[in-house]
């Protein structure tokens, strides 16, 4: 497993990142990325504040940050700023004064390995405010479900998981 936190700056934007290599084909770390009503069930840093609103691009979502396992919620509303299907969702936040990004990055690195990078930068008068004191927590939170999500794909549960889904949608194109 390799996990590399960074903290680097990016056109003097304060930048977080950490990436794994996952165990499974781009399409499955994909679809366990998109499908925030399931979050629930591996994420403990994201949460789905609203089930029925779909990631698409241009569509504002809402979702509760908890950057410690054991801290309080902090409500976000991010517009969805890019999505290509099995390569990149990317978000953006805003409060006045700060903005954030956050990027999810899927590659391949054979067919049945992916590379994932999830990546925060920070923007904004407010960031040096902001950034001191949520900094550690924050990393620590992406870092979280960074494993989460890499022991989510790989189980077996979830493969099964999967098939299932197939063989219900196969008998019913029928």
């Amino acid at each position: 497993m390799s996990l590399l936190p960074h903290f680097s700056t990016f056109l003097h934007m304060p930048t977080l990142r950490t990436e794994i290599e996952i165990n499974a084909p781009r399409s499955v770390v994909w679809e366990a990325l998109i499908r925030k009503d399931e979050w629930r069930r591996w994420n403990t840093f994201l949460f789905d504040g609203d089930p029925a609103l779909r990631i698409c691009q241009g569509q504002e979502i809402f979702l509760s940050v908890r950057r410690l396992e054991d801290d309080e919620f902090t409500d976000i509303e991010p517009l969805i700023t890019l999505v290509q299907p099995q390569v990149c969702l990317r978000w953006v936040a805003r409060t006045p004064g700060f903005r954030s990004e956050s990027s999810f990055e899927l590659q391949d690195l054979s067919p049945t390995r992916t590379l994932y990078s999830h990546q925060e930068r920070f923007k904004g008068i407010l960031s040096n405010v902001f950034l001191p004191f949520i900094r550690q927590d924050e990393k620590q939170g992406i870092k979280r479900m960074t494993r989460q999500l890499k022991r989510y794909v790989e189980r077996r549960e979830y493969r099964q998981y999967r098939k299932e889904k197939r063989d219900r949608q196969y008998r019913s194109s029928l």
